[in-house]
């Protein structure tokens, strides 16, 4: 399946063994945590995601969509 990316070089994937993926993989699990790995993993998605619709052209989508995320400032009420 083709997708693309054709024109990038990424020869260095190629020395790659799995032995050397999976020490990558733990180092990253030993520095970050399990409990944070998949926040990462979520906000790099999110990232890449933005970055292709700026790319394309739909920076509007992109602003909605981050409008979206900010929560809103709560109203607290003072009891008297």
């Amino acid at each position: 399946m083709n997708m693309g990316y054709d024109h990038v070089n990424l020869a260095f994937l190629n020395d790659l063994g799995p032995m050397e993926l999976l020490l990558i993989f733990l180092v990253i699990f030993v520095v970050f945590g399990a409990n944070k790995l998949p926040k990462i993993a979520r906000d790099l998605g999110k990232g890449i995601r933005e970055f292709k619709k700026s790319l394309s052209g739909e920076e509007d989508d992109v602003q909605e969509e981050l409008k979206k995320e900010e929560p809103s400032p709560k109203k607290t009420t003072r009891k008297k």
